[in-house]
């Protein structure tokens, strides 16, 4: 209690709290902006936090990425757009709420979500920290491969209702994750003699071409004459009712922990922990058909994802100075410049800092909720603007988003091809959401494939001698191979029906 006091009073500095307001202004505006992501806010906010205290420039990380990561829901909402690559799982069901004069439901559901999930996050943190890192530092190469595929493998239910369609989608993302030196060899694959796909083909690039560009695109396409915007309906309160929150509670709680044990995995991350828990949201909805077409049960179990995954990526931070994401990384390197060690040691050496983290995490996802209905309301004034002047401003920050990424103009036709292609495969009813996935997850199940595979000389039983790992393979082969086993016992029962009829 007394080292809780302690960060308490180190938090409650007028130098801590100016700049945790001012980063969490700069972070929705960034968060805002496609292509921008969370990761980039921080990394803007970098040269300032190290001329700030200790305390408030973890203050400044923390704030800013918590805002980030929720201001990348606004333009997915409004536009169809998605900020920030987590906003990207539940993008058009936010749209299709907020089309539907649904708002509240749409990102007053994201909104208080993010910041239940960032507060249940703070505190799994607070007192489970020590618990999650001994699971998280279990995880090796072996476990990393087969909850990468088992992500992959719920790309059927993030595929719409044509499965085979679906399936197409993810080849393409996989394709598209190969492109680049291989791994363990360093052998050019895919690039066609072109020097700048030897890094491989960014994320965020083709995120902003998937949705962005394509939707652009489509809009053009419906262009009829000026408007006034968009023409969304957008009346009603940004926030969701009571009830509505009553009723969306398991799948808050459910985003919350899967959010917090992702986020605790070092490289997993926010984006695998929305499509993860958008995933499973779908396969315990009430109503899965509405997933990808306005589903309130996708948005509250992704969103609350989002920002849970950011207080479990600490919790390798801290313990065992070993960096849950990109953001933490940041992380790392402004503690050590302060002086303060990430380790196990650093609870007892450093535990006022330690309880200050904790602290600024619940200030920073509290402060979330009413700058974030400033920011709903600011988001929905823009959209008011004209066509012809909304929609040039739109693409211009697009390809400042994808430009500032490498500062490589090749990323710009990387983002054209990637729109093309996508709104071609829109028209056709062919579903964006599982290129994407493919694209996130395919380098991860490669990588960690090859490395177990050199560990164990090529040994596949190992990849299920571990505990956790042969859980994690039992469970991917269950969802691989139950389709089939139903269908054959279907077959079975349907036999012998017809051998009485005849």
């Amino acid at each position: 209690m007394t080292g809780f006091l302690e960060g308490f009073a180190l938090v409650m500095q007028a130098d801590v709290l100016i700049t945790m307001l001012i980063s969490a202004i700069f972070g929705l505006f960034v968060g805002m902006v496609p292509g921008l992501s969370a990761t980039m806010a921080v990394a803007l906010l970098v040269p300032v936090a190290f001329t700030l205290s200790p305390v408030a420039a973890l203050a400044t990380i923390i704030t800013c990425s918590a805002m980030a990561m929720f201001a990348g829901d606004i333009p997915a909402a409004f536009l169809r757009i998605p900020g920030t690559p987590a906003s990207a799982a539940y993008t058009y069901d936010m749209n299709d709420l907020v089309r539907a004069g649904r708002l509240g439901d749409a990102l007053g559901m994201s909104l208080v979500g993010s910041a239940m999930g960032g507060v249940f996050g703070a505190i799994i943190l607070m007192f489970g920290a020590p618990l999650l890192a001994d699971f998280a530092i279990n995880f090796s190469s072996y476990e990393y491969f087969w909850l990468a595929l088992l992500g992959l493998s719920c790309a059927t239910l993030v595929a719409g209702d044509d499965a085979l369609k679906g399936w197409a989608s993810l080849t393409i993302g996989l394709f598209l994750s190969v492109v680049g030196l291989d791994f363990v060899t360093g052998i050019q694959r895919y690039t066609f003699g072109i020097t700048n796909l030897q890094a491989g083909i960014g994320f965020i690039s083709v995120m902003i071409g998937a949705f962005a560009l394509s939707e652009l695109f489509r809009k053009a396409a419906a262009f009829e004459g000026e408007t006034n915007g968009p023409g969304l309906a957008i009346s009603g309160r940004p926030l969701p009712t009571l009830r509505s929150l009553w009723e969306q509670r398991n799948h808050i709680g459910r985003g919350g922990l899967i959010g917090t044990l992702v986020g605790a995995l070092p490289g997993a991350g926010a984006d695998i922990a929305a499509w993860v828990t958008y995933a499973v949201s779908k396969r315990f909805a009430r109503k899965p058909e509405l997933f990808g077409h306005g589903s309130v049960e996708g948005v509250a179990g992704a969103a609350t994802a989002n920002n849970a995954a950011l207080s479990g990526s600490y919790v390798p931070t801290l313990v065992f100075g070993i960096p849950g994401d990109s953001i933490t990384a940041i992380v790392v390197g402004v503690l050590i410049l302060k002086g303060i060690q990430p380790g196990p040691l650093v609870f007892v050496n450093s535990a006022d800092m330690v309880n200050a983290i904790y602290i600024i995490f619940l200030l920073a996802n509290i402060l979330l909720v009413p700058l974030g209905v400033a920011a709903v309301y600011l988001g929905r004034t823009a959209i008011s603007i004209r066509d012809a002047i909304l929609y040039p401003v739109i693409l211009l920050l697009c390809l400042y988003g994808a430009y500032a990424v490498s500062n490589n103009t090749f990323e710009l036709w990387i983002v054209l091809a990637i729109g093309v292609l996508v709104w071609i495969m829109q028209e056709n009813n062919y579903p964006a959401a599982p290129l994407i996935l493919g694209l996130v997850l395919g380098q991860v199940v490669e990588q960690n494939f090859m490395s177990s595979l050199i560990k164990s000389d090529g040994n596949v039983i190992n990849f299920f001698n571990r505990p956790i790992a042969g859980v994690l393979g039992v469970l991917t082969l269950i969802v691989w191979f139950s389709p089939i086993i139903m269908g054959i016992l279907r077959r079975a029962d349907t036999a012998p029906e017809s051998t009485n009829k005849t």
